[in-house]
């Protein structure tokens, strides 16, 4: 890294382009993945592997127009996830800026407006009034008052002189100076935070949700698969049966349409969201919402305004509030982007005129606020021509100047007064007015940046919602701990330090003096703690933790760098986008859960099914053609309860896949049941060749799944009215398959009574099964 330069013409171009090729542009580098990596990333996972075996196998067996049905599913898949994804991507892209465009620069002793990406370690830049600072920089000459509460958390702008550190991102409130570039690019204090976000990486619940349900289908159709060869090869069966035999229990265990599945709801989810003003930029943190438990918000900017107002004003004997806040207002500038001068203007505008007996003042004169002497003063004139002096600043720099108080204690008043109000976690300033040579304390203002409006409602839904929120910020502990108590955020403040083993959520509520690198520490140790934790914030120091986070939630008015960390972007003002969040995810999650079961239950039961069905005929009674229209009607129509009217659950949703393992065998078992009992009825009974006995078979899993949908969608009650698009679905799953049937297409024809008597008994199941399955959801707690 190059030192910075100390030529007062600042470096000449040649320098300057010579660094620029040695360290870099003043940027973050981009590591979106390739769209072409992103895509086949799609089709290297569990599911899309399971499909491309069966693919091969299709066409070694010469059956190409079945490889061909598979490979379209395949692409469908990996489409739906690809497009999805790259709206999100999309998203983010829109929202991500670098944090300042331009920079006023001096080479070879020129000033000139040049991309802030162009600057290097030396260069000489100019910080002005309004302007974002581009790179790290040590100031050489001039003041200016810097807000980094993006960077830090700190609500407090705070004043930076000759030798001062300036970190890019800050943004400048007042005053001018020059300064040199110390750092640039990912060096930089932000960049250093950027490569946080880089390496920050939340395990998605929705991703382990998928492997496990493969993994639980490959373990326990695997072994029946491995019975049916075995009976095949122990009964001479023929290589030309066994064959497409294991093929069709093959595919009859792949959860094709899963993934997409999980992709389309939470699809589904983002758009019901955005029209509420909340933006998902990663389809997985709906998801994670559904199981949110822990929610670390950030308090500057998130749950306050961001923006200082005056809280509190003790006036001293002799003067009240209102003559107070004039005289302030006399001290303080007018329209400038000072947050203090403009509270206390605003605050004056707003009070009562002073007393009758107050005499007008007229400013003559104004010196803005020094941080050498921490004040700032003005001249004013009365009616009756004197000329006095109105100081305005720290309580310590102001009490010096005031002559001592004819009345007994005043002073030890004064100062036990602006004590108590620091101890609040308030800023407070002394005014005083008087002869130039006989100042006298009129009273004390405090300010602070009060809470949003609606944090305390936000804390308490999200409390009826079993979700705990804790507050976590750069900011002073007094401070913190005073904007806890005012939100109602119950519990202890953290003492400082870091972090001991075997933190719970529940140990404290507020953690305070925290940097960037704590929010993340503290956001990875809630999750190893067993917690699925989201991050509200507005600020670039919070965005390796909104990152880490399986839930990072930025706020309205979070800088570029929140937005593009965070999986979710409140677009509105108010944080009552959280609430929707965590509810849409929860409906989302009912949607994905009854889909997964009813993939369970479908897959269990008909790989069982071909098993019984060898054991009963002798023969296979389904095709590997049959299976593949069972995947394109069931599997993919099914995915219309993406959009089936659902209510979202009273506590935190986990994924349990063990638990809806256990209950699609039990259910699985009890759809064995129906098909095997309609199975023997065919041969037994009505005497079907082995053909009409394989379509028999096929109407029997898909009727018989149909009924068990419609009774395991709702499980904590016996039933609840189906949405639109799950009952179309429903429908035309229950026609082609029919039609199909009664025509006598890729399968041998079956006379209507007997079409129309299998989905009777289809419907009759379905009831049966809507009183037997509480007993079930209630033991494994699924809900």
């Amino acid at each position: 890294m190059n030192l910075p330069s100390p030529l007062a013409d600042g470096l000449g171009d040649d320098e300057a382009r010579r660094r620029l090729a040695a360290d870099g542009p003043n940027a973050m580098p981009d590591t979106a993945p390739h769209p072409l990596r992103r895509a086949l990333g799609k089709l290297w996972a569990p599911v899309p592997w399971m499909l491309e075996g069966a693919i091969v196998l299709e066409l070694a067996l010469g059956k190409a127009a079945e490889a061909a049905i598979i490979a379209g599913l395949l692409l469908f898949n990996a489409a739906l996830g690809y497009f999805q994804e790259g709206r999100a991507q999309a998203t983010l892209a829109a929202l991500k800026s670098r944090l300042a465009l331009n920079a006023s620069v001096c080479r070879g002793g020129v000033w000139r407006v040049v991309p802030a990406a162009e600057l290097v370690a030396g260069d000489r830049v100019k910080l002005s009034l309004g302007a974002v600072v581009a790179a790290d920089a040590q100031i050489t000459a001039g003041s200016v008052l810097l807000d980094l509460s993006m960077l830090t958390g700190e609500s407090v702008p705070s004043e930076a002189g000759t030798g001062a550190q300036a970190f890019a991102g800050g943004l400048v409130r007042r005053g001018e100076a020059e300064a040199v570039v110390t750092a640039t690019g990912v060096r930089t204090r932000f960049g250093r935070t950027a490569e946080l976000v880089r390496t920050a990486h939340g395990v998605s619940s929705q991703q382990q949700a998928v492997l496990h349900v493969v993994r639980n289908l490959a373990l326990f159709n695997g072994a029946v698969v491995a019975l049916l060869v075995g009976w095949g090869l122990a009964h001479a069966l023929p290589a030309a049966e066994l064959v497409p035999l294991v093929l069709t229990a093959v595919l009859a265990s792949i959860p094709v349409a899963l993934p997409a599945t999980f992709t389309l709801a939470a699809a589904v989810g983002a758009q019901a969201l955005a029209r509420q003003g909340t933006l998902p930029t990663r389809l997985s943190a709906l998801d994670e919402a559904a199981a949110l438990d822990v929610l670390c918000a950030d308090k500057t900017g998130t749950l306050t305004d961001n923006a200082l107002k005056v809280t509190a004003v003790q006036a001293l004997p002799g003067w009240d509030e209102a003559r107070v806040l004039q005289l302030a207002a006399l001290a303080s500038s007018v329209g400038g982007q000072d947050p203090v001068d403009g509270a206390i203007q605003a605050a004056a505008a707003a009070a009562p005129g002073p007393a009758a007996a107050a005499a007008p003042l007229t400013r003559q004169a104004f010196v803005p606020f020094d941080p050498a002497t921490k004040m700032a003063e003005a001249r004013v004139g009365g009616a009756d021509g004197a000329v006095l002096r109105v100081v305005k600043g720290a309580y310590a720099a102001v009490a010096r100047l005031a002559a001592p108080s004819p009345v007994a204690g005043e002073a030890a008043e004064a100062a036990a007064a602006a004590q108590a109000l620091e101890a609040q976690g308030l800023r407070v300033l002394a005014v005083a007015i008087g002869p130039p040579q006989a100042l006298a304390l009129a009273g004390l203002i405090a300010l602070s940046d009060p809470p949003r409006a609606d944090s305390a409602a936000l804390i308490e839904a999200l409390r009826a919602l079993g979700v705990r929120t804790v507050m976590v910020t750069g900011d002073a502990p007094a401070t913190a701990a005073a904007v806890a108590r005012a939100v109602g955020l119950q519990g202890s403040l953290a003492p400082p330090g870091a972090l001991p083993p075997g933190l719970r959520a529940e140990d404290h509520a507020v953690y305070a003096g925290v940097l960037p690198e704590g929010k993340f520490a503290l956001v990875q140790a809630l999750q190893q703690a067993g917690h699925t934790v989201g991050m509200c914030g507005d600020g670039a120091n919070d965005a390796p933790a909104l990152r880490q986070a399986q839930m990072g939630i930025a706020v309205s008015t979070a800088t570029d760098v929140a937005k593009a960390a965070a999986g979710i972007v409140l677009t509105r003002p108010g944080l009552g986008g959280i609430v929707a969040a965590v509810q849409q995810g929860r409906i989302a999650f009912q949607r994905i859960q009854t889909y997964t079961l009813n993939s369970l239950v479908k897959k269990i039961a008909t790989v069982l099914f071909l098993a019984v069905g060898l054991f009963m005929t002798g023969h296979a009674i389904l095709t590997p053609m049959l299976m593949v229209i069972m995947m394109v009607t069931g599997d993919f129509l099914t995915m219309a309860l993406t959009a089936d009217a659902a209510q979202p659950s009273p506590q935190p949703n986990v994924w349990r896949i063990d638990r809806l393992t256990k209950a699609g065998v039990v259910l699985g078992a009890g759809l064995l049941l129906f098909c095997t009992a309609l199975l023997a009825l065919g041969r037994d009974r009505l005497g079907l060749a082995p053909a009409p006995l394989q379509t028999l078979a096929l109407l029997a899993l898909v009727f018989g799944s149909q009924a068990t949908l419609y009774a395991v969608r709702e499980r904590r009650r016996l039933w609840s009215r189906p949405g639109l698009w799950l009952n179309l679905s429903a429908l035309a799953n229950v026609l082609i398959v029919s039609a199909l049937a009664l025509a006598g297409v890729l399968m041998a024809p079956l006379p209507l009574p007997l079409v129309a008597g299998l989905l009777a008994a289809a419907l009759g199941w379905g009831l049966v099964l809507t009183v037997l399955k509480r007993p079930l959801f209630e033991r494994l707690d699924l809900g």
